[in-house]
């Protein structure tokens, strides 16, 4: 499991956001405070609180292509 902190704080960048992660095979989850939701959901994401950077969850061991993708987004 790997796990990081983002920053979705704009519609566009919550779009893009899910677009690069609908391009993988990995399950991900992202989290805000005791709320978690499919990473892949815009309606999910758009569900949380986005004021603040959110936790990031992908369910493998090694998704080093994935998460070099995600830099932008990193809190």
């Amino acid at each position: 499991m790997i796990k990081f902190d983002v920053k979705l704080d704009t519609i566009d960048k919550v779009y893009a956001f899910v677009a690069t992660l609908t391009k993988y095979e990995y399950e991900v989850d992202v989290a805000s405070g005791r709320y978690l939701v499919n990473g892949k959901s815009i309606m999910g994401i758009f569900s949380l609180d986005l004021l603040s950077p959110v936790e990031l969850t992908i369910h493998a061991d090694k998704a080093d292509d994935l998460v070099a993708e995600l830099a932008p987004y990193m809190a």
